[in-house]
């Protein structure tokens, strides 16, 4: 008789992801995960990278459709309308193509958001004749518009992003299963709310190294093939965090996709400037700029170490980093919270604001820059933070709060945890179905 194992590699589950880092390396470990309880994975992204890369990682097959752009084409630093377009136009034909060729019947699944009950209509949100009104969502706190993800509000000027979002969420009732780089305790009373709404969410996160868990990581690295700003020394940040003292320095990133503006910059290097605080802080300038352009920059360089691209989770296991400056995007939170770091965000747009919102009023682990009209934070406010977080009245707090989120966040994942079970679970409905 054949073994679960032998009868779970018939079933094949294929996981789509655009080739943003932030999406195909959750993506690639959800696979990881998947593939070691025995179902064949195939993860398949339109990232030019993956078809000069071994055709197997961490047990994860791993193919490339086309989005139909020329090769050269710079897809999410240049156009992104120009790239969405041609994704929805070409995208669904070349992976059925791949579906074809391959052989195998593939069982779908959809990572899940909170867009749900915007999309679908099913709470008041922000009008441009209502700006300032809070909106109260399952499972959560009241929350202000300023505090929503931006495509929901009316200044939205991502149409095609908001076009995809919306053909997403309003055909939730077509999908089985609802997979979520989440975990029970971290978003407990939401997750709750969404299941007693009869959406069937189920955390499976945090997707993550396994080094983030203490653990020896089976695949080799993510695929950094997408960073162009892959640094040839990273070992240099480590080395540098070496000779630094226990929680001291303020780490500094705001993610893989958006530019640092001058203002920006200069705002940081300003408050980095007074508080006096080492700091490793990874700069990503447009090709046509260097950092030697920015003056301040210059003159904070002896106190920290300015680089183009750090490992970002050995940064934040290191014990010399005492807090992280962040955008507050989903991926860094997750890698923060599993590292018991605390937290200052910056939310940009997207889903950061409502993450900045769990950050500070919620879970308790991190404070939040203010920003003006213009949408600008100032290098005074930036300095009260930073000696807020790790000296204030609130470090106490954060750093209590924070460890105990890494040790739900191990726990999760660990063998019989509510992620390792859901995992479970999700591997033997698609097999016993397949």
């Amino acid at each position: 008789m054949s073994s679960i194992s032998d009868k779970n590699q018939q079933t094949s589950v294929l996981l789509v992801t655009a080739h943003a880092q932030g999406h195909v390396n959750p993506m690639l470990r959800l696979g990881k995960l998947l593939a070691s309880k025995g179902l064949h994975v195939t993860l398949t992204t339109n990232d030019l990278a993956l078809r000069n890369r071994s055709s197997i990682t961490g047990g994860v097959h791993l193919e490339h459709f086309s989005d139909g752009l020329p090769e050269d084409d710079d897809r999410l630093d240049g156009n992104i309308d120009n790239f969405l377009d041609s994704l929805r136009k070409f995208g669904p034909g070349n992976l059925s193509e791949l579906i074809r060729g391959s052989g195998r019947k593939f069982a779908s699944c959809t990572v899940y958001h909170i867009y749900n009950c915007f999309y679908n209509r099913l709470n008041e949100f922000p009008t441009e004749n209502n700006l300032d009104m809070s909106v109260n969502l399952p499972g959560l706190p009241p929350v202000r518009a300023e505090d929503l993800p931006s495509f929901v509000l009316p200044s939205n000027t991502m149409f095609n992003l908001d076009g995809l979002l919306k053909e997403v969420f309003c055909n939730l009732h077509k999908y089985k299963w609802m997979l979520g780089n989440s975990f029970v305790e971290l978003e407990k009373d939401v997750i709750t709310a969404l299941n007693d709404a009869g959406l069937p969410f189920w955390p499976v996160g945090p997707l993550l190294p396994a080094t983030l868990f203490g653990k020896v990581d089976s695949i080799d690295g993510d695929l950094k093939g997408l960073i162009k700003f892959k640094s040839t020394k990273e070992s240099n940040c480590l080395e540098w965090l070496d000779k630094q003292q226990p929680a001291s320095v303020v780490y500094i990133s705001f993610g893989t996709l958006v530019f640092s503006s001058k203002k920006h910059i200069e705002s940081i290097a300003t408050g980095l400037k007074i508080s006096k605080r080492p700091f490793l802080w990874v700069v990503k300038l447009p090709e046509n700029q260097e950092i030697k352009q920015f003056e301040i920059l210059e003159e904070i360089k002896e106190q920290g170490l300015i680089v183009r691209w750090s490992p970002q989770t050995a940064v934040l296991t290191h014990p010399s980093v005492g807090c992280f400056l962040s955008h507050g995007g989903w991926n860094s939170l997750t890698e923060t919270v599993t590292a018991g770091v605390p937290l200052i965000v910056c939310p940009q747009w997207t889903d950061q604001p409502t993450n900045a919102k769990l950050v500070t009023e919620i879970w308790g682990i991190g404070v939040k820059l203010s920003r003006n009209l213009e949408g600008i934070f100032d290098g005074e406010d930036v300095a009260r933070c930073v000696e807020e977080i790790l000296s204030g009245p609130r470090s106490v707090e954060s750093r209590k709060n924070g460890a105990e989120l890494k040790r739900a966040a191990r726990e999760a994942v660990a063998d019989g945890g509510t992620s390792d079970d859901n995992i479970q679970l999700f591997v033997d409905i698609v097999s016993s179905s397949s």
